[in-house]
């Protein structure tokens, strides 16, 4: 049971914590998908849609989750964590404000904006913190917010809103860089309550959108259109509790198949939705490595043995969240691959750390080139995201000698029991104390 007791040693312990990999062993066997990171948060955001109960299940035990039980607890809701994957969020009496000491521990928290738009037409919310892989501004959110009529105004870093006389209406959330997840996921939660039809174009057709919207149809929202860019809202007054079930986490199982194709081995992922990999998939298989399909379980086997081009895009493109993992592996194939990140074109931080490590990549802009067949070596390296984190343990499961990952933390917003999970597949993992780093190899 969650008590709400302070983040910040549990914090620190992680902070303190890296992880060695001996390279050089197979992956072989079966490992199950948790439930997804980036469905579950938008959709714990949106209990506070409704005063009366909401049951979500199968969400994964992360630092990012507990942060967001954390900020729904401030926000004057009741948070229980009754048995493992299942949280019980009753939000009768909330209030609007959300100070920066919660939010900048995590970029999804501004969620909390729709859901506190939808449920009490006004919120104060200060910008929210996240991964440093480039500029991810909420200008969309805020033009979606002023297109249904609602008064807007950042000051000090917070935004405020004003949402008393919104309406619905057509709002366009095309952006430089291609729609928006959470722009969309924040657009839904506003105009489930608000008066007339809301017409969302360039929404965002990802699996967790779908999700959400899954989630506020159970709760009596009236939506159609999800998985698709137009998404169609007619406003109801208001919303009662449900019971719902997260869809497993398609970059968590695509990070999986990496680990088995990078060691040449033979992984298999159950509880997985391969619909939602169909591009990932599609290059995995491109770059030689053997796919098999069935309905809820995919597998991949052997060593990749071609250079592939890959271009990230919105869903059903190629996710920019398994960019890293995917040049990890294309570091050891003969040929050039080329990946272009056109969702973040500066998430390639963690291309130094590889190169530490032996590979041989070049950056033209927003393209990283990569020739392969280069010998990867243990090294000590640094975890500058998320996905990097998790990069750069794959590149260390290839690697011959020990590798050391800093900065675990990261890899802990979004992957449950990583190593441990690993472990279970063979890997030569563990997770040790800092202190453990040989003399000279931690960071100043």
């Amino acid at each position: 049971m969650e008590t709400g007791a302070p983040m910040a040693p549990l914090l620190l312990v992680k902070m303190l914590q890296v992880a060695r990999i001996r390279g050089g062993k197979k992956l072989m066997g079966t490992v199950e998908a948790s439930g997804s990171k980036n469905s579950a948060l938008p959709i714990l955001a949106a209990t506070l849609l409704t005063s009366e109960e909401v049951t979500i299940r199968q969400v994964p035990d992360l630092s990012d989750i507990r942060f967001m039980a954390e900020i729904l607890r401030h926000q004057g809701a009741e948070v229980s964590h009754p048995e493992k994957g299942t949280w019980v969020i009753r939000a009768q009496k909330i209030h609007h404000q959300t100070p920066y000491e919660l939010v900048r521990k995590m970029r999804a928290s501004v969620c909390l904006l729709g859901a506190l738009v939808g449920r009490l037409h006004q919120a104060e919310i200060a910008i929210p913190g996240g991964c440093v892989i480039g500029a991810r501004p909420i200008d969309l959110h805020l033009r979606g917010l002023e297109a249904l009529g609602c008064q807007v105004k950042v000051e000090g870093g917070v935004v405020l809103v004003d949402a008393q006389q919104a309406r619905g209406n057509r709002v366009n959330l095309a952006g430089p860089m291609g729609t928006t997840v959470t722009g969309t996921a924040n657009l839904i939660m506003a105009a489930v309550t608000t008066p007339g039809t809301t017409q969302i174009e360039s929404a965002a057709q990802e699996p967790e959108i779908v999700d959400l919207c899954t989630l506020l149809i159970k709760m009596g929202a009236q939506i159609t259109g999800q998985g698709t860019g137009t998404i169609a809202i007619t406003g109801v007054k208001t919303l009662h509790g449900c019971e719902h079930s997260v869809i497993p986490d398609r970059i968590e199982t695509g990070t999986y198949l990496v680990a088995g194709a990078i060691t040449g081995g033979d992984v298999t992922v159950k509880r997985a939705e391969p619909k939602h990999l169909k591009s990932f998939l599609e290059k995995l298989n491109e770059a030689g490595v053997g796919v098999e399909v069935g309905p809820d379980y995919i597998r991949a086997f052997g060593y990749p043995q071609n250079a592939v081009s890959i271009t990230t895009a919105p869903y059903p493109g190629f996710p920019t969240d398994l960019q890293a993992q995917f040049t990890a592996l294309q570091c050891l194939v003969n040929g050039r691959s080329t990946i272009t990140e056109k969702i973040y074109p500066s998430r390639f931080m963690h291309n130094a750390e590889l190169q530490r490590m032996g590979a041989k990549i070049s950056h033209e802009g927003a393209t990283a080139i990569i020739t392969g067949n280069q010998p990867l070596s243990g090294a000590p390296v640094m975890a500058s995201d998320l996905r990097a984190s998790a990069a750069l343990i794959l590149a260390g499961l290839a690697a011959q000698g020990e590798t050391w990952v800093q900065r675990l933390y990261h890899l802990d917003r979004g992957y449950e029991r990583f190593e441990e999970r690993l472990q279970a597949l063979g890997a030569d993992i563990e997770r040790l104390p800092a202190s453990a780093m040989p003399k000279g190899f931690a960071e100043d």
